[in-house]
Formats: structure tokens, C-alpha cells, sequence
């Protein structure tokens, strides 16, 4: 009996390792980690007016006359917000093809909010959520926005949504969390 309680104990051991090690990992900084912010990069160390970095030339350039895809202005635009640049933000969310990509929709949201247009960046999130009800990222920000409003039971709800879709070991679920307990967040 001793024998098969250790052995379960071990394999249940190994099996919640393999499950730990099957599931992505994201470090401080990892540019494929949406909630931690983006690291400094020349676009807002080097450049300045709205410029972004072209890495191949190797200057500062206007993003408007250049073909930078989606995901090279999604990364522009969330350095610009989280830097507090905000009109920057906007101006290179803009810039995008697709324009209902909820990454988009969600930095327009975020951008817009701390420029100080609630009601337009809650629009914004409400389309990030219709593109995809899953984005925990803008139910993160949405509820934040909600507590900034002081409509704590709204953000309670984003607070179970974000968890039942799976996100409750995730920043974004931590840090609506903390919003609620009255800590600031993003």
C-alpha cells in the first residue's frame, strides 16, 4: 500500500511538472508577452515627434512613409504608450491594415483612456472584445478603467471573466486584481 501511495505521489509529481513545463513561459520583457512592458528600444530614447526606429536603416523615421507591417507599428504604439505618449500611440495605431486586429483595438482603448478620453477608449475595448471575447489583455485594461470610474462591480465582472476564460495566473487577472484592492496599475 506504501508502495503504490509513493508511486502516485511521484507520478503525480512529474505529471504537474510536465504540465508546468508544457505551459509558455513568459519572461520580464519577452517581446511575445503582451502584459509586461515593452523594453525602451530607439523609437522613444532616440527619436523624436511621433518617429519610430527603422532598425535597417538605422534612424529615425516617419512611420507614415513607411510599410512597416501591424505587428512592427503594434510594438511602436505600445512603447509609445506605456513611455505616456500617448497621441504618438494613436497616431501609429492608426496606421495599421487591419484596423479590428483586438491588439489594435485594445492599445486605442488604452492610448485613448490615459489621453484622457474615457468614453472613447471604453469603445475601443468593447471592439477588441467583440473581435475576441477571450483578449483578457482589454477585459485587464477594461476593468482597470472601470475602477479609475469608480464602477468597482463592473470590474468585479471582468475580474470572473478573465478568470473563467483560464487567465487567473496571469497578469492580467493580478493586476485588476490589485486595481480593485485599490493599488494603480496601467
Amino acid at each position: 500500500m506504501r508502495i503504490a501511495a509513493s508511486r502516485i505521489c511521484r507520478l503525480t509529481l512529474a505529471f504537474g511538472l510536465a504540465a508546468g513545463l508544457a505551459a509558455p513561459a513568459f519572461a520580464v520583457g519577452d517581446e511575445n508577452d503582451e502584459t509586461s512592458p515593452p523594453p525602451k528600444t530607439e523609437t522613444t530614447t532616440k527619436c523624436a515627434d511621433g518617429k519610430v526606429w527603422d532598425k535597417d536603416k538605422k534612424e529615425c523615421v516617419d512611420a507614415k512613409k513607411q510599410s512597416f507591417n501591424d505587428d512592427d507599428l503594434y510594438k511602436f504604439a505600445r512603447e509609445f504608450a506605456y513611455a505616456g505618449q500617448y497621441e504618438n500611440a494613436i497616431n501609429i495605431l492608426n496606421l495599421a491594415k487591419n484596423q479590428s486586429d483586438p491588439r489594435i483595438l485594445n492599445y486605442l482603448g488604452y492610448a485613448n483612456r490615459k489621453a484622457g478620453r474615457f468614453e472613447l477608449g471604453m469603445s475601443y475595448y468593447r471592439k477588441a472584445l467583440q473581435a475576441d471575447e477571450n483578449y483578457i489583455l482589454a477585459r485587464s485594461y477594461m476593468g482597470q478603467a472601470m475602477v479609475e470610474q469608480g464602477d468597482v462591480q463592473g470590474a468585479k465582472v471582468q475580474l470572473v471573466e478573465i478568470r473563467d476564460r483560464g487567465g487567473e495566473n496571469t497578469w492580467a487577472y493580478r493586476a485588476l486584481l490589485q486595481s480593485l484592492n485599490g493599488y494603480r496599475t496601467y
